[in-house]
């Protein structure tokens, strides 16, 4: 079974539209854990947005299981990175005016860069993950650069409403887990899955965890996390 990695920046969302210090992101993460989740995942937003700096600070002292940076790829943020020393950092496109990460890195693009900020964090002992869509051409390149895994951004297949173009979505999914296995870079997914969406993803093999937050918060909010947690977990 893949392990589950629960994303709580939304906890945080609702905490930062008031301005105050409830719901606390560090106690869900708890109760995730406390749920059987194998991960937990924050993303500290270059505009901080929704998870702080102090948030990251005491979840790196409170998380049990491993604790997953999703950070951009700046001078900042990698120091950060190296101050904190999470499990796994991985990187992301990152827009100020995108409501969440919209599609993955470019690579090849962004090739030099990557293979400098990768070599920093590996040698602090961070495993390092890459964002990217399930491309052929960027999981060579994530390769090449030396990243640990790959996050298969599975957003146009949950966005997608046409079942012939759901069931291309998947295929093409299922061959960037088989091409990146056989390189051998771990995989991750995650983006945009929920409750309905998940289970033709977790069926296939070599996707080692699963990024989800949104949906087990939106959920969380009517039923608790824990609950959340366990409803997902079961799914997969």
């Amino acid at each position: 079974m893949a392990k589950l990695g629960v994303n709580v920046d939304h906890i945080a969302t609702i905490r930062q539209a008031r301005g105050i210090d409830e719901p606390d992101p560090v106690a869900a993460a708890l109760l995730a854990e406390l749920a059987g989740a194998q991960g937990i995942t924050v993303h500290l937003r270059e505009d901080r947005r929704h998870i702080q700096d102090r948030d990251v600070e005491l979840l790196r002292k409170t998380v049990k299981t491993r604790l997953n940076l999703e950070m951009a790829l700046t001078d900042e943020m990698v120091a950060f990175a190296l101050k904190v020393l999470p499990d796994v950092v991985t990187l992301v496109p990152e827009g100020r005016h995108e409501l969440t990460t919209e599609g993955g890195l470019d690579v090849s693009l962004l090739r030099s860069t990557l293979k400098e900020k990768i070599a920093l964090l590996k040698q602090a002992g961070i495993l390092v993950s890459l964002f990217i869509e399930p491309e052929i051409e960027q999981i060579k390149a994530s390769h090449r650069v030396a990243a640990d895994y790959i996050e298969i951004h599975t957003g146009t297949y949950c966005e997608t409403t046409n079942p012939a173009d759901q069931r291309a979505q998947l295929q093409r999914i299922e061959i960037a887990v088989s091409a990146a296995r056989k390189l051998g870079l771990g995989v991750n997914a995650g983006h945009g899955l929920n409750y309905r969406n998940i289970g033709p993803v977790a069926a296939l093999r070599g996707i080692e965890e699963f990024n989800i937050g949104h949906s087990i918060v939106a959920r969380a909010a009517l039923v608790g996390m824990e609950r959340a947690v366990r409803e997902m977990l079961a799914l997969l």
